[in-house]
């Protein structure tokens, strides 16, 4: 099942673009305005969301299934399908629109979600969290005992290629000062290739301190129960990618180790906004109340 959504979003991605290209010169020739209008209303919502996320890497969490893209597309369809039935229009329009569409749905219902995630038996709140090793930025493999010497919040992230996960590391710099004030450690961990992991902790370390980690061969997030099979998109692999990621996955720990909460999204556009790892941190003692 990951696989097909694997090579569903690379093929997506692409027919989206090539939907609105198509539609654009269509128009530009002269073309049946309201059904060709009504192509780019179902295409172009999505494709500026894309953009958007990948070029500014500032939209860190979006609604669950993008109620008003969703009827944007509907009324791009129905546009179609009134300018074909009432004006004669070329059925092309409306069938370019009509699968735009439920691409669309078949993205925010299917793709979107990780299909329920059971609880996880190995992140209970009030166990210690479970061993396992990663790299640091500097090459050198560090246990689990290291990052939970002092209160944590530790974030698994499926790497540089996410925009929404570069959205979440530049939302979480923003209050990076209040959490390590207190002492709080923030750690950063992607299956990404180390390569990568460099070259984000060099980018963050011009302000602060941030940690970031490599997950090499997503060993963590098995043992966490966080590994997603086939979680990159298919194509990444000639960049270096491995095809298997991790589900956004954010856990705090307390001054002993032990888990005080954690949040495991099933919709890897759905995070938790920093306010709530501070609350959390009040409410266990770590920050001073406000």
């Amino acid at each position: 099942m990951n696989l097909l959504k694997s090579m569903f979003i690379s093929a997506y991605m692409m027919a989206v673009m090539g939907i609105a290209v198509y539609g654009g010169w269509m128009l530009y020739r002269g073309a049946p305005s309201m059904a060709w209008f009504g192509v780019m209303l179902t295409v172009m919502p999505i494709l500026t969301m894309f953009m958007r996320a990948m070029l500014l890497k500032n939209v860190a969490r979006t609604s669950a299934h993008y109620p008003l893209v969703n009827l944007l597309g509907a009324a791009g369809v129905g546009l179609a399908a009134y300018s074909q039935y009432a004006r004669g229009a070329d059925g092309l329009a409306l069938a370019l629109a009509l699968a735009s569409w439920l691409a669309f749905l078949v993205y925010a219902y299917w793709f979107s979600v990780f299909g329920g995630r059971d609880s996880n038996s190995k992140l209970l709140v009030g166990q210690a969290l479970p061993e396992f090793s990663v790299l640091d930025s500097g090459g050198r493999k560090i246990g689990s005992y290291y990052l939970t010497d002092k209160p944590a919040v530790i974030i698994f992230y499926r790497g540089n290629w996410c925009p929404f996960c570069m959205a979440q590391l530049k939302e979480l710099a923003e209050r990076y000062k209040e959490i390590n004030a207190a002492g709080v450690r923030v750690a950063l961990i992607s299956p990404q290739p180390h390569t990568n992991t460099v070259e984000i902790a060099k980018k963050f370390r011009i302000e602060l301190s941030f940690e970031f980690f490599t997950d090499e061969g997503n060993q963590a997030a098995r043992k966490l129960g966080i590994e997603q099979k086939h979680g990159v998109p298919m194509g990444m692999q000639m960049m270096g990618y491995d095809s298997d990621s991790v589900m956004p996955t954010v856990i705090i720990t307390d001054r002993n180790g032990r888990i005080i909460w954690t949040h495991e999204t099933d919709n890897y556009r759905v995070r938790p906004d920093p306010d709530v790892y501070l609350g959390v941190l009040r409410q266990h003692g770590v920050l001073a109340a406000v």
